[in-house]
């Protein structure tokens, strides 16, 4: 291991990432069938952090067979609600007691702030699997009072039952692994199902290390298998013919493939994918807080976010003030690596993503943009981008069109309501949207008039567990978190008795 902040790092962290990490398919952490593996980086110096087992087609196969197995012989299939309720919330015990060595992971992996990593993706990670446990012992089917106009004098007892689909794989995203993999993980336990998790081949250790936790808590063998690989392992998990359900997190280009290659079999699939989300700024706003959030909308997790607020729509009469209020406080952020508790805002995840960013930069510079600040790198090693500011566009540039998934934000003036929701709504994505207003009434109008799954007035990144998450348009299928999240993962058998 070579990695600069490794005094800083606690001794479970040092510990875990001290050997190579092998793969969890049914109970044992076994190596790759092929017996490779590939290294993982730490964004912040591009220095290696530890190996991982490169998973494959073989992997994932046999992955799928334990969980198969689990599901239909072992004592998982047979254990009533309340005791898999008891195991999913000790994982949110467990999380929550080894909170800063999980955030310090994450923060080595990923780029992200440890303090960051440690309150939100952790933290919340933690209230996931508690408010899922919850959810496992009220699942439930509806009586139902049937008719039956053909079958007169008749007398029936209907009811519907709520069943576990069966072996699941779920393929999360390097922005925000260990929560997303507890979106899908948590549902997807609650209803009784098992799982096989492919996280990203940037980002798997803290994916690996939660399988630890599954392991201590006393899960038992086969419900959750853990297989981190490439884009072929996670082609092979979605085309498997012996899973029934494929959730996936990413791109919205990916999410096509993800749903071609699941038709095999016609499973189950939901997708959480990208987004371009409007951020709107009426002259009327409470400016000083409209710009703290603003600045988040984008800023958040290094712009790594599908939620991020990247088309700022700011109201004429304010338009040059209040970006001139937005890049002088990105300008200001504290950069550095995860584990420095300073930092604010942290590398992007990996090289690749570090030049998709600056090409997307230098495309908006030679087509006109402005930058107000930013648009260069920062530092002299590691993947950091300065945020960056850009004014003087039109809704035809890359900038404003496509997901460029880092600290960029493209600002444009706009003249009252009917203006702005058709430009809001421009867009193949529906992700999410905020809106900065004193008018409640106006609030009220465009938050229906936004094509978009989450609107948030007055703040942004406004998520809670309890609120169903999902996108209109290409931004995806299904809704994550909340008790809609139970519904991706069960199927309704209709039960109809004749007295």
């Amino acid at each position: 291991m070579t990695v600069t902040a490794d005094a800083v790092l606690l001794p479970a962290v040092r510990d875990f990432i001290s050997r190579d990490r092998k793969m969890l398919i049914g109970g044992a952490w076994v190596d790759a069938e092929s017996g490779r593996t590939f290294d993982t980086y730490d964004p912040s110096n591009g220095q290696r952090i530890t190996g991982v087992a490169h998973g494959e087609a073989a992997d994932i196969d046999k992955a799928v067979r334990a969980a198969r197995i689990a599901f239909e012989d072992g004592p998982w299939a047979r254990m009533k609600p309340n005791e898999r309720e008891r195991l999913i919330w000790k994982i949110g015990d467990l999380l929550s007691e080894r909170a800063e060595v999980f955030g310090q992971l994450e923060a080595l992996d990923n780029g992200k702030a440890a303090t960051i990593a440690t309150a939100v993706d952790v933290g919340w990670s933690a209230d996931v699997f508690r408010y899922n446990a919850g959810l496992a012992t009220k699942i439930n089917g509806d009586s139902v009072n049937v008719s039956m106009p053909f079958a007169p004098g008749g007398q029936f007892h209907a009811y519907t039952l709520r069943e576990p689909v069966g072996v699941c794989g779920q393929i999360v995203p390097w922005n925000f692994p260990i929560l997303m993999a507890t979106w899908k993980i948590a549902p997807a336990l609650a209803a009784g199902n098992t799982v096989v998790l492919k996280p990203a081949e940037q980002t798997p250790l803290s994916a690996l290390m939660l399988g630890e936790l599954f392991e201590e808590a006393g899960f038992p063998p086969g419900v959750v298998n853990i297989v981190p690989g490439f884009g072929d392992a996670g082609a092979a998990l979605a085309s498997h013919l012996d899973v029934d359900k494929v959730a996936f997190t990413g791109s919205t280009e990916v999410g096509k493939l993800i749903v071609d290659a699941a038709k095999g079999n016609l499973k189950k699939v939901s997708l959480e994918l990208g987004g371009k989300s409007p951020n709107i700024v009426y002259a009327d706003a409470d400016i000083e807080s409209a710009v703290a959030g603003s600045v988040a909308a984008w800023m958040f997790n290094h712009g790594q976010c599908c939620v991020a607020g990247t088309r700022l729509f700011v109201e004429r009469p304010i338009f040059e003030e209040f970006t001139a209020a937005v890049a002088d406080a990105a300008s200001k952020a504290k950069m550095g690596p995860g584990l420095d508790p300073a930092t604010e805002l942290g590398p992007l995840v990996s090289q690749e993503q570090f030049d998709r960013v600056n090409s997307y930069i230098q495309q908006g510079l030679a087509d006109g943009a402005r930058a107000l600040t930013g648009g260069t790198r920062w530092g002299s090693e590691g993947f950091f981008v300065e945020p960056t500011v850009f004014v003087d566009v039109r809704p035809e540039f890359s900038i404003v069109e496509e997901e460029i998934f880092g600290p960029v934000v493209a600002a444009l003036p706009f003249d009252g309501e009917e203006d702005v929701t058709k430009a809001a709504n421009n867009s193949i994505y529906g992700l999410a949207a905020g809106i900065w207003t004193k008018d409640i009434s106006k609030a009220h109008r465009t938050a229906r008039a936004v094509k978009a799954g989450s609107v948030w007035v007055n703040q942004y990144n406004g998520f809670d567990t309890a609120l169903p998450f999902g996108g209109f348009k290409q931004s995806g299928w299904g809704r994550e978190l909340g008790n809609s999240a139970v519904d991706l993962y069960t199927q309704v058998k209709s039960v109809n008795i004749a007295l």
